[in-house]
């Protein structure tokens, strides 16, 4: 795994097996998720700024730079809103076979990125492994489409994990709540029950929409969190999960089901 910047080695794992919760099982426990949802750019992986540079790219493709308060508006979007954005700045009319072109120039782009500057966020590693080990089924959920998101996941550690889920790959991504609602399903938990883990407002409308608990990582002070969202920092001095253990995330869930 790559826990700092540089180059990261990656590696393939089989995905791991596991046992659907019942929400009989769910209910009994009710201080611990039935599964936790990690959402994954921003999150898990320090990959926002790549993701800022891949869309200044993309921007600049089209015509004109976008300014960095424009970007904020790409943040955790899928690539049809994000070349919307990028196209409706620079004052281009999208023609057929238009997305499809740029959609293979940034996305070749980031995999550059990915595979020379990817960051793990510190302490995330522990936590996954800790989590795994107490028998708690968890899941990424990224707006990020399959052939761009597999080698990150792969960084990160695909033996976490009991399934992943990408933008691509649900009817409607983030902030629609379809990648969240179909997590759930596949764990065999109530939404309610499952606990999601979000740095962008995006992301954090489409879980708190599907009805899950969930806790925000917003990177700062820009990113609006919908009045449902626990932050964080409500939660721990940090606005980050380095040094957090299973029993903090146990507790936080306890607390954010009790409606403290």
């Amino acid at each position: 795994m790559c826990l700092q910047r540089g180059r990261c080695h990656f590696f393939l794992i089989e995905k791991a097996s596991f046992i659907p919760v019942s929400n009989s099982t769910a209910a009994s426990s009710r201080t611990k998720p039935a599964a936790i949802f990690w959402d994954m750019d921003g999150t898990l992986t320090n990959s926002e700024p790549l993701w800022a540079e891949a869309t200044f790219y993309l921007s600049e493709l089209l015509g004109k730079r976008l300014t960095p308060t424009q970007r904020l508006a790409t943040v955790g979007a899928t690539f049809d809103t994000t070349l919307a954005i990028c196209a409706d700045n620079a004052g281009v009319t999208l023609q057929p076979g238009d997305s499809e072109r740029y959609r293979a120039r940034m996305f070749d782009y980031v995999k550059g990125l990915f595979a020379r500057k990817l960051e793990i966020f510190p302490g995330i590693p522990a936590l996954l492994q800790e989590l795994k080990a107490d028998g708690v089924p968890m899941m990424v959920t990224t707006n990020t489409e399959r052939n761009v998101a597999d080698a990150a996941i792969t960084a990160l550690g695909r033996q976490y994990f009991v399934d992943t889920i990408c933008g691509d790959e649900v009817p409607a991504g983030k902030p629609a709540p379809d990648m969240y609602r179909e997590a759930a399903r596949r764990i065999g938990a109530d939404p309610a029950e499952c606990l999601v883990f979000e740095d962008s407002a995006t992301g954090m409308r489409a879980a708190v929409d599907a009805g899950c608990a969930v806790i925000g990582l917003p990177e700062d002070n820009q990113v609006e969190i919908p009045p449902e969202i626990t932050e964080i920092s409500r939660l721990r001095d940090s606005r980050h999960l380095a040094g957090a253990k299973a029993t903090d995330v146990y507790e936080w869930f306890a607390k954010i089901s009790a409606g403290q």
